[in-house]
């Protein structure tokens, strides 16, 4: 299968290499807590040997319910994103939801993420396609791994040739996702860069009434899977205490379990580099 050009974020290349982890919270709680949860992140990332970005949202629009937790908004939710991810030395991502949230994150933020809900709205497409950042289009729970060819196509059109995709599970009845590992290749196959959500692919939305629930404890497993089956990084939302988490706890790994987790993964990676070239 021929491999999809190299995708540059700061100092890092989306390149199929090594992969890249996409680590931070669901949401930013306060600025005290992402600033002592990124430095955790930090110190084991470093340990791991893994390269990564930090993410975590400034608003969650979505929620289940009026009365959920929201975020610290888009200013200063992604200025302390940029100081951050200036002070680690790694790049930065959140979702954005509409054409002036693009712009405006643009001016701090290396990767702007289209949410899955959101993966066909063109003009919001178009407008993060001419920030000239990288985008991370989420493939909505309702498309085929295919379908993303039009995506792509709203993203070239605009003159953005840095993004890539990310899979995170496929509706699978009421309340439920699956993640199909099928779909890695399928939209490596188009020539595209393809990342693995792990954490969202073991979500139950809407399964506590008001709130998401979710089975956190499979994120790892299928992390490991989508990792042997070929991908060029994993998405992993990990929180302090997952129970206390204001926004998708339950699908949250816990941040001590988060270096097993990423060397477990680079394990695997390196296996499955061998076998490839063997």
């Amino acid at each position: 299968m021929p491999q999809p050009a190299p995708i540059p974020i700061g100092d890092l290349r989306l390149d199929g290499a090594e992969p890249v982890f996409i680590l931070g919270p669901c949401v930013i709680e306060s600025e005290d807590f992402l600033r002592t949860t990124a430095i955790q992140i930090a110190d084991i990332a470093r340990r791991a040997g893994a390269r990564w970005i930090l993410k975590a949202s400034y608003d969650k629009a979505n929620r289940s319910s009026i009365d959920s937790f929201r975020g610290m908004g888009l200013e200063a939710g992604c200025a302390l994103l940029a100081a951050l991810g200036a002070e680690l030395g790694v790049p930065t991502t959140t979702d954005v939801h509409s054409p002036a949230e693009a712009h405006l994150a643009a001016e701090w933020i290396d990767v702007l993420q289209i949410p899955a809900f959101l993966c066909r709205q063109t003009d919001l497409i178009v407008a993060a396609a001419e920030t000239g950042r990288v985008v991370n289009v989420k493939k909505g729970q309702f498309l085929a791994p295919w379908d993303v060819g039009n995506i792509a196509a709203k993203l070239q059109s605009s003159g953005c040739e840095n993004f890539f995709f990310t899979e995170r599970g496929t509706t699978f009845g009421y309340q439920n996702l699956v993640a199909d590992m099928r779909s890695l290749y399928w939209i490596r196959e188009q020539g595209w860069r393809i990342v693995f959500d792990a954490t969202h692919s073991v979500q139950r939305p809407g399964g506590l009434g008001t709130t998401t629930g979710g089975d956190g404890i499979l994120a790892p497993v299928l992390a490991r899977a989508a990792i042997a089956a070929g991908c060029d990084g994993i998405f992993l939302e990990t929180h302090p205490d997952p129970a206390s988490a204001l926004s998708d706890g339950p699908n949250q790994i816990p941040l001590d379990q988060l270096e097993n987790t990423l060397r477990q993964l680079l394990r695997i990676h390196r296996a499955a580099a061998v076998e490839d070239h063997a």
